[in-house]
């Protein structure tokens, strides 16, 4: 009886400090506090470490919101705001559905994607361990992308952690509409913004003029993290005929490898 005592009492505490957390993040809509309060709400629930939040226009162009990202790995979320984010499986997931979610990294990812050039200069250089997405509808035709990672040494994120964040969505996408549907964040005052980052859809021109339309397919997805196998299925050809479109690929790029492939797409950046 004591200890159901005790763990009613805690229950108790718990959800109190999560309702302080939850009620300072709503008094701030419209501060500049208010992503700072949303994400230890957000914290309290399901603990990360790192965060990054983008907002992706009609156009399913990226804009900065906000990171976490220490000053030593600025460089490599240049890289990645700068186009390299056409390569993330959940931007690939949110373009072939486009609906709010939370999902995490191991779910959506290609079958190679740890192998990837992307995978090793990005997840791997910044010491990421577990990611989870979450996109909320602005309603707006625009939506907003939460990344929130978990570095080498820190658990994975559960099931029952993704659970209690999709549980949490009504909430989070209600609080976010508030806040972000002022004027600081419309689309006028954010389009300069893309200038700046040279947002361009490279990936949809990477390979011209030297590649067909197949073998821009096929290229596309090596970059993405795709096995021959994973990839035939994609596209519906037979793995052979894959590894013939690769070979094409490498001779027309004049590269041997899957990180010249990936050079290669870099610098159609710009």
């Amino acid at each position: 009886m004591h200890n159901q005592t005790n763990t009613v009492a805690a229950s108790r505490v718990h959800e109190k400090q999560r309702a302080e957390l939850l009620s300072r993040a709503v008094d701030s809509i419209g501060q500049a506090d208010f992503l700072v309060d949303l994400l230890a709400w957000l914290r309290f629930d399901v603990p990360f470490f790192g965060v990054l939040l983008v907002l992706l226009d009609e156009r399913k162009r990226m804009h900065h919101i906000y990171d976490t990202v220490q000053t030593d790995y600025r460089t490599n979320l240049d890289m990645y705001l700068d186009g390299v984010y056409q390569l993330d499986p959940f931007y690939t997931h949110f373009c072939n559905n486009r609906y709010p979610a939370a999902m995490l990294i191991r779910d959506v990812a290609p079958d190679r994607f740890n192998l990837t050039e992307y995978h090793h200069r990005y997840y791997r250089n910044i010491e990421l361990l577990d990611e989870m997405a979450i996109f909320i509808d602005l309603q707006d035709g625009r939506f907003l992308f939460f990344s929130l990672s978990r570095r080498a040494l820190e658990q994975r994120f559960r099931r029952r952690e993704l659970e209690t964040t999709q549980c949490n969505l009504p909430l989070l996408a209600s609080l976010c509409r508030q806040h972000f549907g002022s004027s600081s964040y419309s689309q006028e005052n954010l389009a300069g913004k893309a200038e700046e980052q040279r947002l361009e859809y490279a990936l949809e021109r990477f390979g011209e003029p030297s590649l067909t339309p197949r073998e821009h397919e096929v290229a596309v997805r090596i970059l993405k993290g795709h096995s021959s196998k994973s990839l035939a299925r994609e596209i519906d050809i037979s793995p052979e005929t894959v590894k013939i479109h690769r070979r094409n690929i490498y001779r027309k790029l004049v590269i041997s490898s899957q990180s010249e492939l990936f050079v290669k797409f870099l610098n159609t950046l710009g």
